[in-house]
């Protein structure tokens, strides 16, 4: 019956990830197509959920969705105005692709997720994906002007416009960021792009104690106006070639007047023999940066704290990391010898400390022999999760989807 919806040819079983994710791959080619797959599984009680290459629900779906739907045949773009800085495009385009198109009129998305050209526009925005660009452009939720999603009964639901002074009616762009496909299924979606940056420019330095790492971090940040700021701990240096050494790395630029008198600034504030790569070095370095993984670890979450209390926060956890240092903001990570008991008690603890952060802690990836006894998510506080449980049941009454893959269940 599905098959007959999309042609049997985009119906098909899951390969790699996706098979952590669902159990059957359904690949619409129109928004139509999607509203048609809703409403027969709202009729037939089957949970479905939306998916890029199925890499994030891989991560934190206790078991497989029924359905999952690919919009890899939804990626196109579908208008596109430089003057106006604005592009409308379908969720299965890639993140990659579409900078590939601004491009050409010196224009970009600046969000930055790990491997853009693996993650469409519908996981950016679905997962709230960022990167190291944070700092200075904002996360996703700030660009994004306008949203179009299936909704309960196979309504074609959309928000915002093509305008960024748009102020009409409900901003349903925040409630489906971060969402995890659990209100509805996006099918299209509206950014407001930004200019490419002038001469760009990356600082890479290097300390042996971590809190002296961190400390010339804040004074990097007093010194210059940043386009980003991260701190490697010594297992990551290595992808550097600075084994065994904690890492700063500033990015800037601007004018050429303004990156002169940053790069000085910087220099100065790091205090030591400090590397500053420009043009298609500087780029080469910071891709790596954005791109870094954590592979073979047990266990990668992100700390989200106050900034001021990361320094403190990181070094309770006892843990590696890459810290966005001045969003408070770092995915910690440990080796991949831990049993399933250490793995249970090392989250516990992360957790505490997050809290006294006045923060909060996610899982991003675990082992798959502990991941179902793992919270992925902190729980809020009862009067918060009241609300979030009535807006799930406000968007999708039959808990079709992408249910139990939400805070507290939801």
């Amino acid at each position: 019956m599905l098959g007959a919806i999309v042609g049997p040819e985009y119906l098909r079983v899951p390969d790699r990830d996706e098979a952590r994710a669902a159990r059957l791959i359904f690949e619409p080619a129109r928004a139509e197509q999607v509203a048609e797959v809703v409403r027969k599984c709202e009729a037939d009680g089957l949970a479905l959920a939306p998916m890029g290459a199925g890499r994030t629900l891989a991560q934190i779906r206790s078991q497989p969705a029924d359905v999952g739907v690919s919009l890899k045949r939804m990626d196109r773009i579908i208008d596109y105005e430089p003057d106006d800085m604005t592009v409308v495009a379908e969720a299965g385009l890639t993140l990659g692709t579409l900078d590939t198109s601004t491009a050409k009129y010196g224009q970009r998305l600046p969000c930055d997720p790990a491997h853009p050209e693996l993650t469409t526009l519908g996981a950016l925005v679905g997962a709230a994906k960022s990167g190291p660009l944070r700092l200075s452009e904002g996360r996703v939720r700030d660009l994004l002007i306008g949203i179009r999603f299936v909704g309960h009964a196979g309504r074609l639901v959309h928000g915002g416009g093509r305008v960024v002074k748009n102020v009409a009616g409900y901003d349903l762009m925040k409630v489906m960021t971060g969402a995890f496909g659990t209100l509805g299924i996006i099918t299209e979606t509206t950014f407001k792009v930004r200019p490419r940056p002038e001469n760009y420019s990356l600082a890479i330095t290097s300390f042996e104690d971590t809190s002296e790492a961190l400390t010339a971090a804040g004074r990097v940040q007093q010194a210059a106006n940043l386009h980003h700021l991260e701190v490697l701990s010594s297992s990551l240096g290595q992808k550097f070639d600075r084994p065994a050494r904690t890492m700063v790395l500033a990015g800037f630029g601007g004018s050429r007047t303004e990156a002169d008198y940053y790069r000085a600034r910087i220099s100065n504030a790091l205090r030591r023999n400090t590397q500053i790569f420009v043009g298609d070095e500087a780029t080469f370095h910071y891709q790596r940066l954005r791109d870094l993984d954590f592979s073979g670890a047990s266990v990668v979450a992100q700390l989200a704290v106050l900034p001021a209390e990361l320094p403190r926060c990181l070094g309770a956890c006892g843990a590696e990391f890459r810290a966005h240092a001045a969003n408070g903001v770092a995915q910690i990570f440990v080796a991949s010898d831990r049993t399933k008991d250490e793995i249970q008690g090392t989250v516990e603890r992360w957790r505490e400390v997050a809290h006294m952060g006045s923060g909060n802690l996610q899982v991003l990836h675990a082992d798959a022999e502990v991941r179902t006894s793992l919270e992925m998510f902190d729980r809020p506080q009862e009067p918060a999760l009241r609300l979030m449980r009535r807006l799930k049941f406000a968007f999708d009454p039959k808990n079709v989807f992408n249910p139990g893959c939400f805070v507290a269940g939801l």
